[in-house]
């Protein structure tokens, strides 16, 4: 019945060619408009799972509490030396702070007045006495480099430090790094180079850090949610800001930006970048396969037209369905081309063969309609219920893109029984001369026939053998994984992970008030995976805070007159000559009869000052630019460590303490990792033992654990639905549970080799590739449900037939547009494609070779071919 009713309509539509065809185009034309007026894209990807969920119900508290942070820029400013750092960042931050446009907080914790004013605080006591009494051992030096600032000031304090040997309270061996570098400052100087110098490594609290060689800078964001890249505006404005301060000229900085902001921003474009190349390959390839299928290029272009005007349809249907597209609800049209392909070639295929026995177009694609419109309705509602049955789930994302493939379903298989057979007629085709069948293949067909309990049975054995590769199948649910590894982004952010005190891997707990995140600290870091943790309280230094201070207040009444006292005037350029050639002479006097590094250092540096005496001005002024400037900013550092006084909690910088208590005084507990923070095990045994103790973490680490979680539940969740709705729906029209075990088995094993291949290989499952399963679910039942239509009516000799070339063509095409997803730049993407690519060979295999041998022998008799009368003259 559902055949004939088919078959009358194509025999309505094929006899008003031209009404149905200008209906169609109206349609996708307004559709187009409808949609280019409409498109959004929700570029979030934690909305990609159902907010509600317990855990991102406490993420998305977490982040309500503390909105900055998912729209944060971390930019890294990293230079030669820690003073040239500072000073890049500097100018770095007071540009930026200006754009209010762009962000609403710029914050520089390290280079904040609150910890240059307490550095010392945060050392150990005995530290801060010994740091102390350093200093003022070295007022001398100090007071020279306070009062006389110049050349002849340095020259100066160079005779004192030389003073200091005879006096045995230092070596010539251990001025040695501090006398290179000054040679090294010269002689670049003199080769026209950059010259760099440091005075950080004077400082003993300085010992054993990284000399703040790395300065990082936290901006809030403002972002355009709409657009593919949320915040390409903030991100140009900060790379416009370092271009046009010249931060790699003028101070030779490295700047680079990560966090979630960037990273999420170059995602988007790497996965554009070369699209539009892999477009064009990927649409010819496409044409090329329709080409060798239909053997007609007016034939291609009907079904390229069909598939173009349900492309647009289905798009302006998924907005109005969903409102804004996400990243994975926009490959619906990578599925409705390749699915929606499917269906026109299977069309496409009977009607070559009907045309070559009937001659006339009109009554072939009538009897192509009458054969080919149920198991293609069959097909097309079996497709959407494998998408569909991702609503009921909580990956919210796949459930969107289920809902709009489920949609293109019915548009692609309406499409090719309405549009492509108005086409197929208004294109005036070809005549067929010859039948589509394959005898070649008859040997093979005759094998299975002979041997199917052998193939089966092998077939089955195969699988079960693979069975154990199941228990090595990898599920990396870690979003950093997913992207570009070389992206500067990514690679920053990687390093940064590796630095405790970034803790860009934490995780986090929100306490509902100062006592318990107290509390909460101290339980976490009793337990083994827990490195350490950290609250508002670590940024307040009360370990011995008074006897610190009774140290840092003693330098400074010691130093006060030194480091504070009136300037002497500056030197002339003789002046400074005659310190330099005095300088030359004072370090070979001290090198005069010494071996050692001390002293091949100080004859080194005393041929650099002879040199440097006899050079142009302007060479001595860029030398010592290089030396004095950065003394400059250390004598400051010194001056403003030295007026520390008592700190509490509430001395904390506002913009500092709203990133650990919010407003209605809940505060932040941070937890970091113990071990490598960027390997999968550690990281998620780490989520586990933080749940165990606090089921309101929340962060990086416990969302990777829980992601995964929720995508395998959604996956086993949907999986049962789709199978168990295919189920019905084929029960229903086979009306024979041997038919529905027979379509249905076939693709169990399908689906069971792709998973045992991938663990065989190591090849892990991501949110990204495991849209694989939907889309193998589509494609594989409807392959499926061809062929057991055609043996319910008797067929046999499937390998050599129409349906098993059209089935052919069809996965050709399908695998070439979804694999051609393997050769993106984006790791995400490339693993969708390489597992589209796999699961659609094994689907292919499947239903060529195990479905045949699975069904048998039919039940029934061939039906005959039938005949549809003739219903117009001519073609």
């Amino acid at each position: 019945m559902l055949n004939r009713f088919i078959a009358r309509a194509v025999e309505v539509f094929t006899g008003r060619v031209t009404l149905v065809i200008l209906a169609a185009l109206l349609i996708a034309g307004g559709c187009g408009f409808y949609a280019a007026h409409h498109f959004r894209i929700n570029t979030n990807i934690n909305d990609l799972l159902s907010a509600e969920l317990p855990w991102r119900k406490e993420q998305l508290a977490y982040q309500k509490a503390f909105p900055q942070r998912p729209r944060q820029i971390i930019v890294v400013v990293q230079a030669p030396t820690a003073e040239l750092t500072s000073a890049a960042t500097s100018a770095l931050v007071d540009d930026l702070s200006k754009q209010t446009d762009h962000f609403t907080a710029v914050e520089d914790a390290q280079g904040d007045a609150y910890f240059r004013k307490n550095g010392l605080l945060f050392l150990p006591t005995e530290k801060v006495r010994d740091t102390t009494n350093n200093m003022m051992d070295a007022e001398p030096l100090l007071g020279t480099f306070a009062t006389d600032p110049s050349i002849r000031g340095l020259m100066e304090a160079l005779r004192k430090g030389l003073d200091g040997i005879d006096g045995g309270d230092v070596t010539l061996d251990g001025m040695a790094p501090l006398l290179n570098s000054a040679s090294d400052t010269i002689e670049t100087t003199a080769s026209n180079g950059f010259p760099t110098f440091s005075w950080k490594r004077l400082l003993p609290q300085q010992e054993g850090q990284p000399n703040g060689l790395r300065r990082i800078l936290l901006l809030t964001a403002k972002l355009d949610l709409g657009s593919l890249t949320p915040g390409a505006k903030a991100t140009g404005a900060v790379r416009k800001a370092i271009s046009d301060l010249d931060l790699a000229g003028k101070y030779h900085a490295d700047v680079r930006l990560t966090g979630t902001v960037p990273i999420t921003d170059e995602e988007f474009s790497s996965v554009n970048d070369g699209a539009a190349v892999n477009g064009a390959i990927t649409g010819a390839l496409v044409v090329i396969i329709l080409w060798l299928a239909l053997r007609s290029f007016r034939l291609v272009f009907a079904v390229c037209l069909t598939l173009g005007v349900g492309l647009i349809i289905t798009a302006a249907l998924g907005i109005a369905m969903v409102g804004a597209f996400n990243p994975i609800s926009i490959a619906f049209a990578v599925l409705f081309v390749g699915i929606g392909a499917d269906f026109a070639i299977q069309f496409g295929m009977q009607y070559r063969e009907n045309r070559h026995e009937l001659k006339n177009t009109r009554n072939a694609l009538v009897a192509t309609a009458g054969k080919i419109g149920a198991p293609l309705t069959l097909a097309a509602v079996a497709a959407a219920i494998g998408f569909l049955s991702f609503m009921p789930t909580a990956y919210a994302g796949l459930a969107q893109l289920g809902i709009i493939a489920g949609g293109g379903m019915i548009v692609a298989y309406v499409a090719s029984l309405v549009l492509l057979p108005a086409l197929f007629k208004g294109v005036r085709p070809p005549e067929e001369p010859h039948s589509l069948t394959q005898p070649f293949l008859i040997p093979v067909d005759n094998f299975l026939k002979r041997h199917r309990l052998w193939v089966v049975t092998l077939t089955s054995l195969i699988v079960l053998a693979g069975a154990p590769a199941l228990m090595k199948l990898q599920f990396d649910f870690n979003p950093l994984h997913l992207r570009d590894p070389n992206s500067e982004a990514v690679k920053t952010f990687v390093e940064l992970s590796k630095d405790p005190a970034v803790g860009a891997q934490s995780a986090q707990i929100l306490a509902k008030d100062h006592d318990e995140s107290i509390a909460l600290a101290a339980r976490l870091k009793e337990v083994p995976e827990v490195a350490s943790t950290r609250t508002l309280d670590t940024l307040v230094p009360m370990q011995d805070q008074a006897k610190k201070l009774d140290y840092i207040q003693n330098a400074a009444q010691v130093l006060d007159q030194s480091i504070n006292g009136p300037k002497q005037p500056a030197p002339s350029d003789q002046e400074n000559i005659a310190a330099l050639s005095k300088g030359a002479d004072e370090l070979s006097s001290a090198a005069n009869g010494r071996t050692g590094p001390g002293a091949e250092a100080a004859k080194r540096l005393a041929g650099n000052l002879r040199n440097l005496a006899t050079a142009d001005e302007d060479h001595r002024d860029k030398a010592g630019e290089a030396v004095l400037v950065p003394l400059q900013q250390n004598m400051d550092d010194l001056r403003l460590l030295l007026t520390a006084g008592p700190v509490d909690a509430n001395s904390v910088p506002k913009v500092i303490a709203q990133d650990w208590v919010t407003p209605d005084g809940r505060y932040r507990v941070d937890i970091l990792p113990k071990g490598d923070p960027n390997d999968n095990d550690t990281l998620l045994n780490f989520a586990r033992a933080i749940e165990k103790i606090d089921s309101r973490a929340t962060g990086p680490a416990v969302d990777t654990l829980n992601w995964g979680r929720a995508i395998i539940t959604a996956f086993a969740q949907a999986s049962g639905l789709a199978l168990l709705g295919i189920a019905i729906l084929l029960w229903i029209v086979l009306r024979s549970i041997k038919d529905v075990a027979a379509t249905l088995v076939p693709l169990i094993v399908a689906a069971l080799m792709t998973f045992e291949i991938c663990g065989l290989t190591g090849f892990a499952l991501n949110y990204a590739n495991i849209i694989a399963l939907p889309v193998l679910l589509g494609v594989g039942v409807a392959f499926k449900i061809y062929y057991i239509v055609a043996w319910q009516r008797g067929q046999t000799d499937f390998l050599q037939s129409t349906l098993t070339r059209a089935v052919f063509f069809s996965a050709l095409l399908t695998a070439v547009a979804f694999g051609s997803l393997w050769f993106s730049v984006h790791p995400g993407t490339s693993s969708m494609g390489k597992l589209l690519a796999l699961s659609f060979a094994c689907t292919l295999a499947s239903a060529l070779l195990f479905q045949p041998a699975l069904m048998g022998e039919p039940r029934k008799k061939p039906e005959a071919e039938p005949k549809a009368e003739p219903v117009a003259r001519g073609a």
